[in-house]
């Protein structure tokens, strides 16, 4: 992990490390455990805001310490899901667009 992710976590407020005499920061365990979970959920592609909506309540064991993440955690990933499922295909008829319009220009009776 680098210091340059460590500081940008920091300034989401998605942790705050403890400070030692010198003004370094101090990263305990919980922090570092933290730190894991929010490198997790940030490349399974969840942007920073809506782990920092959900991060209290996994972070404190929401969902009865089973682990299992809370309704309405999962809630927010599926409609995240479905937006981002909505951009790809958008994405995807833009290129199948585009590609009809190459092989149009490409035809040797133009």
């Amino acid at each position: 992990m680098s210091a340059r992710s460590l500081r940008h976590y920091e300034d989401e407020g998605l942790i705050l490390p403890g400070r030692i005499g010198n003004g370094y920061r101090d990263y305990c365990r919980s922090t570092i455990d933290r730190v894991l979970i929010i490198r997790s959920l940030l490349e399974s592609g969840l942007p920073v805001r809506l782990i920092r909506e959900v991060l209290p309540r996994l972070a404190d064991g929401a969902g009865g310490g089973t682990g299992a993440p809370c309704a309405e955690f999962v809630q927010e990933v599926q409609s995240y899901r479905d937006r981002l499922a909505a951009r790809i295909a958008e994405l995807s008829a833009q290129q199948s667009a585009l590609d009809a319009y190459l092989r149009e220009a490409r035809r040797p009776d133009r």
